[in-house]
């Protein structure tokens, strides 16, 4: 009886506790690492949405900086903009700032230009956004001859991804004008930026929310003279008002006479 109960006590697991024991823990792991991969996930979307909003501001900053640093009124300064939907339903534009100046035999010469556009990649999943700056000011003034075109007006990729990048002129107070051609600068430009994926409206077309665009209207030359003039308006006097406790008591409703029936 003592060997049997000896042998009772020093028995290990059976194999179906083993299994379970495995089981048990393999679903433990499963569940924890879902958990893991889902707070990764949400951590990369919400890094994702903040650099993608933080780039937005980046590059509208970064127009602004140059349309406030060439377009300047007292120069001969032209801006040219257009725009134009690509394949896809993606809104694209180019913004062309150009300086000219006048040589000794009076013929105009490109002082400085700066080019802001955007063209549909089908590998970047959107519009990639290009900067050229080139001009007279970039040239090395070492060189026997000036370099040519393609080696002094080169377009550098900033960002990619794009799914808006619109620029309209600011026309004639809250005028949007998509296209500018005019000799003269338009009062201001109002520049739209996103990065969020395109999402399908009602009817299906491809659209992206306006509330998850970002935009910045910047004022060309904002330094410049603006004309005014005062209009003298002669308002009434307040005490002279009527005093609407004098109006007929809601009331007071004339009510028909029965007993004339």
């Amino acid at each position: 009886m003592a060997n049997k109960k000896t042998h009772f006590e020093n028995r290990g697991f059976t194999l179906a506790e083993a299994l379970a024991a495995l089981a048990i823990a393999v679903m433990i792991m499963i569940t924890a690492v879902g958990i893991y991969m889902g707070v990764r996930r949400a951590e990369t979307a919400i890094n994702k949405r903040l650099q993608s909003g933080f780039l937005a501001m980046e590059v509208l900053q970064r127009i602004a900086e140059d349309i406030d640093r060439v377009a300047v009124s007292d120069s001969d300064i032209t801006m040219t903009i257009n725009n134009k939907l690509e394949l896809g339903g993606y809104k694209s534009a180019r913004l062309i700032i150009e300086n000219k100046i006048y040589d000794k035999e009076n013929k105009p010469q490109v002082f400085e230009k700066i080019v802001w556009q955007s063209r549909f990649d089908p590998d970047a999943n959107g519009l990639v956004i290009y900067r050229s700056h080139s001009g007279y000011t970039l040239e090395d003034k070492m060189l026997d001859s000036p370099k040519e075109k393609y080696e002094a007006e080169r377009y550098i990729p900033l960002c990619d991804g794009v799914t808006v990048f619109s620029i309209e002129a600011v026309s004639d107070g809250n005028t949007m004008v998509g296209d500018w051609q005019k000799p003269q600068l338009p009062p201001a430009v109002k520049i739209s930026l996103s990065f969020t994926p395109m999402q399908q409206d009602l009817l299906g077309n491809p659209v992206v929310p306006e509330e998850l665009v970002k935009t910045r209207t910047v004022a060309v030359d904002r330094f410049r003279t603006t004309s005014y003039q005062f209009v003298a308006i002669d308002f009434n006097d307040a005490n002279s008002i009527n005093d609407f406790n004098d109006a007929n008591d809601v009331n007071n409703v004339n009510l028909p006479d029965v007993n004339s029936r």
